[in-house]
């Protein structure tokens, strides 16, 4: 079996995240030229009901490359080929999480990478110009659902032990 590989063009977290001060949302902030992806769930850091999390968007180059390559026959058609997603743990000093799951669903809505890099205080604000973030997906139109618009399907589930 060949193996073929397709690198992301754009990628972007995006956070609903409480910044430092635990009294703002960083949900305009963008990360789209950070060198690392950022994903978690963060349960009663503001209050003992509050919830954040961290999702990141990953696009890959489906109509410029992959299309082209099932038409020419470098790839098969398509429900004849799988695709893989692989990712890697960046080296930090943080706790890993033991339990959890990753939910992979595809990106319904068109979005923009954005410029932001700080995924630590959430400063790097769109202000409704170029990137994505938790409420918008391009400069001043947002996501129908604030965090993103997915497809139910195909979805797929990773557990981690």
């Amino acid at each position: 079996m060949a193996i073929k590989r397709y690198f992301a063009d754009s990628d972007n977290t995006i956070t609903n995240a409480f910044k430092e001060s635990l009294n703002t949302r960083g949900t305009g902030s963008n990360m789209g030229q950070a060198d690392i992806l950022e994903v978690f769930s963060i349960y009663a850091q503001q209050s003992s009901t509050s919830t954040e999390a961290a999702r990141f968007l990953v696009q890959f180059p489906v109509l410029e490359q992959i299309k082209v390559d099932r038409e020419a026959n470098l790839i098969p058609e398509n429900g004849s080929v799988n695709f893989y997603l692989k990712l890697y743990n960046a080296r930090h000093p943080f706790t890993l999480p033991k339990n959890y799951k990753l939910d992979i669903l595809a990106v319904s809505a068109s979005w923009e990478e954005g410029n932001g890099l700080d995924m630590e205080g959430y400063t790097d604000d769109t202000y409704d110009k170029i990137g994505s973030n938790w409420i918008r997906r391009t400069g001043s139109t947002s996501w129908t659902t604030a965090g993103g618009d997915y497809h139910a399907s195909p979805a797929f589930e990773q557990s981690f032990d």
